[in-house]
């Protein structure tokens, strides 16, 4: 990215945050890759619980991702990857955010942040997890310096996957 990236902050999820991602992430466009429809509330509740206890333990989780004007535009973060498939016993890296907030570097700002904070937190590496058809995640990885570990079959929609990884 030739371009400055954006400000951005984050911060481990409070209980207001599971409606603020649940609101940002009430689109058909950024569930493509995610089930392809919005999730219900109390995903969100249950997931920012999840990542308050992530922080507590680890040092890390998802963390909600705030712009400039601190509005919340999603989340990144880390987390053990949560399948019995796939890199199991491994830390994902990952992140989601708003419809409006795509193609202007936030992804990428926030997930350089995220890889200082699980350095910092002593993970010597970390994996993405990023369905073959999701261009832009894809884009973010080759910005952060992944490479292409593995190609997979995702076991509950025979998608092809990817995963991405980077010694830390």
């Amino acid at each position: 990215m030739n371009r400055a990236l954006p400000v951005v902050r984050l911060r481990v999820p409070t209980d207001e945050d599971a409606v603020a991602w649940h609101r940002v992430f009430d689109d058909p466009d950024v569930m493509e890759f995610h089930g392809g429809r919005s999730a219900e509330l109390y995903v969100y509740e249950e997931l920012t619980a999840r990542q308050r206890r992530h922080d507590a333990e680890r040092g890390f989780c998802l963390w909600t991702m705030l712009d400039e004007s601190d509005r919340v535009i999603g989340f990144t973060g880390a987390q053990p990857w949560p399948r019995d498939w796939g890199p199991k016993g491994e830390i994902e890296i990952g992140w989601r955010l708003g419809r409006e907030y795509w193609g202007k570097g936030y992804a990428t700002a926030a997930a350089l942040i995220t890889l200082e904070r699980v350095r910092a937190a002593g993970v010597p590496s970390v994996v993405a997890m990023v369905l073959a058809q999701n261009a832009r995640s894809i884009a973010v990885t080759q910005r952060l310096g992944m490479s292409l570990a593995e190609v997979f079959t995702v076991p509950s929609s025979n998608l092809e996957g990817h995963c991405y990884r980077i010694e830390l």
